[in-house]
């Protein structure tokens, strides 16, 4: 937990100070390089196969649906727009926290999975997500993925057994190996420049994000019968923040970018908050 909390902190601490730093293009490096290189390079390293990245993969569609499904008839019980508030509530932040933490809480096995998770939910985020915040769907989105790309390349080095040349590996952990770190310092600088409009409703939202996102986790994993790792990374990224990606869709389509910001805000600092007994829960 410590790596996680000092390298937010420390991207908090220069936002607030007034450094410069270029959000949307760390984002972009992070997301269309360095993800895409982690993701291959751990795929390769730990020699994940392919069963248990499907099973993964399909937890999280499974944890997905069941967001979805709890998630709308609350957000009809308070007569809140489904384009502004659904998407902060069904994709939780399993890139920017759900990937360090299942790094440092199971190691390089635990991140593995994570990549899994954070797969689905990305490539969902970036079509799903994205055509409920502009209200039009874009399959053209699908291929602009970059992770879709890695994870099959690595399933190919895996499926045939043949081994990754040295200087791909090399190249692929160096790169890789940026990602995690900056993603966190970003997520810190993001909280710190960040506007709530709506406390109230911010935390209602967050506090509903976050039990709901345990209870689907644990069904999802009992569901699949998971135990050990597999279980707790299941548990632990379904049960993460706001992802922040659900601000910048808002904030570009002008769907209430304050209130999406607060989600984002509110949602980490209470999982921070409780993120000790979640880690005692799934360890």
């Amino acid at each position: 937990m410590a790596p996680v909390l000092v390298s937010v902190g420390i991207g908090y601490i220069w936002a607030r100070r007034k450094h410069a730093w270029d959000t949307e293009f760390v984002t972009r490096l992070t997301y269309y390089v360095g993800t895409p290189f982690l993701v291959f390079s751990t795929m390769t390293k730990t020699g994940l196969d392919g069963l248990a990245f499907s099973e993964m993969a399909g937890a999280a569609l499974l944890a997905l649906a069941g967001f979805i499904v709890a998630s709308v008839p609350m957000l009809w019980l308070f007569r809140l727009p489904l384009r502004t508030y659904l998407p902060g509530l069904i994709f939780p932040n399993s890139g920017n926290t759900g990937l360090p933490l299942c790094l440092f809480a199971f190691g390089e096995p635990g991140l593995a999975l994570g990549i899994a998770y954070f797969t689905v939910t990305s490539i969902s985020n970036f079509t799903l997500g994205q055509w409920i915040s502009s209200g039009q769907l874009s399959p053209a989105e699908l291929f602009k993925t970059p992770l879709i790309y890695a994870v099959a390349i690595a399933l190919v080095f895996m499926v045939s057994n043949t081994i990754v040349p040295p200087w791909l590996a090399n190249t692929s952990a160096l790169i890789g190996s940026l990602t995690i770190p900056l993603i966190l310092i970003t997520l810190g600088v993001s909280l710190a420049s960040l506007k709530i409009t709506s406390l109230k409703r911010a935390t209602l939202l967050s506090v509903f994000r976050l039990i709901m996102g345990l209870a689907v986790g644990m069904a999802v994993a009992t569901f699949f019968d998971l135990e050990g790792t597999a279980r707790g990374v299941v548990i632990l990224d379904s049960a993460m923040p706001v992802a922040v990606f659900n601000y910048l869709f808002a904030q570009r389509y002008d769907n209430s970018p304050g209130d999406v910001a607060g989600m984002v805000v509110v949602s980490t600092a209470l999982s921070f908050a409780t993120l000790p007994a979640l880690l005692l829960l799934v360890i």
